[in-house]
């Protein structure tokens, strides 16, 4: 069986590291490399804990450090109160031996997007600066990556950050516009399904007793991200934003999308906001979901994470 190979640019954040275990895990994906950008975390704090989490996993999969801030606004701070202080909950920083590849994060992608013509899935799950900045250094990358997958964005939703945008898009909405404007196929796995698909306490210990390793620091780091939803919406629930972006590609039947033209809201108390837009490529913006199934392969895959520790 052929991999689909996969780069995730990542800002990790909880779960974040979900996503990522997720991909290491699947037996139907490859993952190549690892690109970092400020969000969740400070990018050095991103780095450190993208390096972390393979090392957890025993892969060794390039990681390129990318933009510290975004292109024009000045920066938010890291969510911090979302993800914790060093990102993955309570846990203290990690110090993984590995380090980070020397190329900056936009060079690395159009170097090994273009040694994979056509066979790469980029996954950005953070704020799209690394994808703008890419998209300026090599403008015929759109021709090599397959697609992008973007979790992003609110389109016919509420935002999750202000009243109108969630927090990839608000955190660098300049970039944003650039990447939706780009004549390249992008899914986006936004607010509009998201917020529906969420796992329990419950689900990650016994996620934590199949696979004590790895998914036992999965229950660990999600008690800090269930404490911070039980305070917003009344909720014991773990939101899965970024690993349903993975199984987007691991299981499309689960998903329904609607194609629809985007620009971003750069300015005002708009801002970050994604709305309808007229003569740019549509982007599949993801409408429906199966929730249910969604959960069930996500829990079921991330079982698998400590049998293959190592794996390639």
């Amino acid at each position: 069986m052929t991999k689909q190979k996969l780069i995730i640019d990542t800002d990790p954040g909880i779960d974040d590291a979900m996503a990522i275990h997720y991909a290491l895990a699947h037996p139907a994906l490859e993952l190549i490399g690892l690109t970092t950008i400020f969000g969740n975390v400070f990018v050095e704090q991103a780095t450190r804990n993208a390096l972390f989490l393979l090392e957890q996993a025993k892969r060794n999969i390039p990681v390129s450090q990318g933009a510290p801030t975004p292109l024009t606004i000045t920066p938010n701070p890291p969510s911090h109160f979302v993800h914790g202080d060093e990102g993955l909950g309570d846990l203290p920083a990690p110090t993984p031996s590995a380090t980070p590849d020397p190329r900056p994060a936009h060079i690395f992608l159009s170097e090994t997007i273009r040694a994979h013509s056509g066979e790469v899935i980029l996954v950005p799950i953070g704020p799209l600066t690394n994808i703008a900045k890419l998209l300026a250094y090599d403008p015929d990358i759109t021709q090599h990556v397959k697609k992008l997958v973007i979790m992003g964005g609110a389109v016919d939703a509420p935002g999750n950050v202000t009243p109108h945008a969630e927090a990839n898009i608000w955190n660098d909405p300049h970039a944003a516009d650039k990447v939706f404007a780009g004549d390249w196929q992008i899914d986006l796995i936004g607010l509009d399904i998201t917020t529906d698909i969420a796992c329990t306490p419950e689900d990650f210990r016994a996620l934590g007793e199949c696979a004590p390793i790895i998914g036992g620091f999965l229950n660990r780091i999600s008690i800090f991200y269930i404490k911070f939803y039980h305070s917003v919406i009344g909720k014991e629930l773990c939101i899965m934003h970024d690993p349903t972006a993975i199984v987007s590609i691991t299981n499309p039947e689960c998903f329904g999308y609607e194609p629809i033209p985007l620009e971003v809201i750069t300015q005002g108390e708009r801002i970050g906001d994604t709305i309808h837009s007229t003569n740019r490529p549509p982007v599949n913006v993801a409408k429906t979901a199966d929730s249910d199934a969604i959960r069930k392969i996500f829990l079921d895959i991330s079982a698998k994470c400590d049998t293959i520790m190592g794996a390639q």
